[in-house]
């Protein structure tokens, strides 16, 4: 079952990720392409620090397990597959997450 809890951003917090994203944007112009990961890593640990309190269990349980985990550096040189095959697997387990939240 789902448990529907309105208000998990406020304004504030909404509008210091907006400005992450877009600042990031430009930053990335700029940088070498490895940031790009880092950088929406860093965003989406940002939204889920934010939100984690305010959701379901299911979503704080996720916030706090897969996303966490993932390493807070650029896609490694050394170790890439090892990295990738990562990131794949929380994209399946937040693929699951979603499923489960909208498929009742």
């Amino acid at each position: 079952m789902t448990v529907e809890r309105s208000g998990v951003l406020t304004e504030d917090e909404a509008l210091e990720l907006l400005a992450y994203l877009v600042t990031s944007a430009r930053t990335q112009v700029d940088e070498a392409a490895e940031y790009g990961p880092l950088r929406l890593l860093t965003a989406a640990r940002r939204l889920g620090e934010a939100i984690a309190a305010r959701s379901s269990d299911a979503t704080a349980a996720f916030v706090a397990g897969p996303l966490e985990a993932l390493p807070e550096l650029a896609v490694p040189k050394a170790g890439r597959e090892e990295y990738v095959a990562r990131l794949d697997e929380v994209c399946r387990l937040l693929a699951v997450l979603l499923t489960d939240r909208f498929a009742s």
